[in-house]
């Protein structure tokens, strides 16, 4: 079975219950525009409906995974009935936090292939995987404070548990690149191995092998002992968003940081 969105998106579903799920968009870098917002969650909607699936493995076509914000869909002018950050348009989140959140709260296991370049969104998505398959030289940042933003795709949510609170601390406000060589000790890969997806696929195939019921059970245990509070976490990263981008100047301000450094994607 194949699924596409927007071109943005494709799953594959195997016949072992594997679903692999590709971000599209390789020229540039797999960045996130309105287009790419849009079927992440699309995508997230067809593997809850999806008869027979038992692991997702979720990666990047091309270069990297995903280089965070297309910079250049910001000149796009929002639709003037959008939604505040504030509302809650997908349960406990808003549209920027779903295509994060949503692969955990997905019933059964994501596993993330992760290579080229990780940042801001990207690296959240990835963050909403059970676990991630890193390549050791991936470059990886938690970029927003680079646009005097704060993380506000439920990566507060997701990072709880799995990164240190001092260190977290540190790289949200200084917004360094690390590799995922280093991301294995910080606690943002899970294990490192210069095939990201073969690596990921194999583990998805293990997977599969076991008693499905068992396996939903326990993702949904896993939640329980470690996301409580969760809805709570997602409206402060909403609240503390909205705050920002309505002080004076500031949009314009964010606006011209993100012009001054947007990314060539053929250079990066």
């Amino acid at each position: 079975m194949t699924w596409t969105s927007h071109d943005r998106v494709s799953i594959e579903l195997g016949d072992n219950g594997v679903a692999q799920v590709r971000l599209t968009r390789p020229d540039k870098m797999n960045a996130l525009d309105p287009d790419m917002f849009s079927a992440i969650i699309e995508a997230g909607h067809a593997l809850h409906e999806m008869k027979g699936l038992r692991v997702a493995v979720l990666s990047g076509k091309g270069r990297s995974f995903c280089a965070g914000l297309d910079l250049s869909s910001l000149s796009q002018t929002p639709a003037p009935d959008a939604p505040e950050l504030t509302e809650r348009t997908y349960g406990n989140a808003n549209k920027f936090q779903q295509v994060a959140m949503q692969w955990r709260k997905l019933p059964v296991p994501v596993i993330a292939a992760v290579h080229g370049v990780c940042f801001g969104g990207g690296l959240q998505i990835a963050s909403g995987a059970d676990f991630r398959i890193v390549h050791p030289a991936t470059r990886m940042a938690i970029m927003e404070m680079k646009w005097g933003l704060v993380p506000d795709m439920g990566g507060y949510a997701l990072w709880r548990g799995i990164v240190r609170d001092d260190v977290l601390r540190e790289l949200i406000y200084t917004n360094r690149e690390f590799s995922g060589e280093e991301a294995l000790g910080l606690g943002l890969a899970t294990y490192l191995d210069d095939d990201p997806l073969a690596r990921a696929t194999a583990i998805a195939e293990d997977i599969a092998n076991r008693n499905p019921h068992a396996i939903r059970g326990a993702k949904r245990l896993q939640a329980a002992m470690v996301e409580r509070g969760t809805d709570a976490i997602l409206m402060e990263e909403s609240i503390e968003q909205h705050q920002i981008m309505r002080t004076p100047n500031q949009v314009e301000s964010v606006m011209s940081a993100m012009e001054k450094r947007a990314p060539n994607f053929q250079d990066v």
